[in-house]
């Protein structure tokens, strides 16, 4: 088990477990909205930040946070120091609105502009996987104990199975069609966790407006359990130290089909 960052990984799980059962609680009663907008915020989101930023700024009170909600508890908390916390309370929140149980907790730690540790949990599946730099990553769930996870070994392109956002289905090509399987759902980090725990190999986006809280979380699963993470254009990832600017792009492989993935990202970019 991963002994870096422990007490900061045993908090970032406590946190996303609490805020996981505060949303179960109110997606019971959610009425389901089946045209949700991209850009939805429920009350589900602003209570997961809300118990997120109380406990982890009460754990590392001289650390800074970005979030994705703004909130006047958001506001009076530090927004730079040499550790930042970046938390999305709900990723895929269409999939929370849609009641399909697409969504996720996720919550990352940003050193030196660089992502040490990071926790994505899924509450309708009550499913962990988290990890820590050079501790590799790991799943914990109701049914197995906390055991290692890691990416597959399909180099083939014809074997591999890509994970996409439902908004993507519009861009088929005959590059994508080869692929062994294509499968859709809401949540970065739900994505980037199926590549970490070798369930797909490639997840690809050509959205070119994603947030740190969209990516970092879910970026150390991937590299830590021996995959690779770019943006769309092939260039690493890193952090400003309060967390702001945009991510163009995402490619999160096992590392195998990592050019073969950029490829078909720049494909996608270059047809609109």
């Amino acid at each position: 088990m991963p002994m870096e960052y422990a007490g900061e990984l045993e908090a970032a799980k406590s946190a996303a477990r609490l805020a996981g059962n505060e949303i179960m609680r109110l997606y019971a009663d959610f009425a389901a909205l089946a045209e949700a907008p991209a850009e939805i915020s429920t009350e589900a989101d602003r209570r997961s930040q809300e118990l997120i930023l109380d406990l982890l700024s009460r754990e590392f009170p001289r650390d800074a946070f970005c979030a994705e909600e703004d909130s006047p508890q958001l506001a009076r908390l530090p927004r730079e120091a040499p550790r930042l916390w970046i938390i999305d309370p709900i990723d895929g929140s269409r999939g929370f609105a849609k009641k399909l149980g697409e969504f996720s907790v996720m919550i990352g730690l940003v050193e030196r502009y660089q992502v040490r540790m990071g926790v994505v949990f899924e509450p309708a599946r009550s499913r962990m996987t988290f990890a820590v730099k050079h501790e590799g990553c790991w799943i914990e769930d109701d049914v197995n104990a906390v055991r290692s996870c890691h990416v597959s070994s399909v180099s083939q392109w014809n074997e591999a199975r890509l994970v996409r956002s439902h908004s993507e289905k519009k861009n088929a090509s005959p590059i994508t069609e080869s692929l062994r399987t294509q499968l859709y759902t809401y949540s970065a980090g739900i994505k980037m966790a199926m590549v970490a725990r070798g369930e797909v190999e490639l997840y690809l986006s050509s959205y070119t407006g994603f947030n740190s809280w969209d990516v970092c979380a879910g970026q150390i699963l991937v590299e830590e359990a021996g995959g690779r993470v770019t943006d769309a254009r092939g260039e690493a990832i890193a952090y400003r130290q309060d967390g702001s600017g945009k991510i163009a792009g995402t490619v999160a492989s096992n590392g195998l089909l990592h050019e073969a993935g950029e490829a078909c990202i720049r494909a996608f970019l270059s047809t609109g």
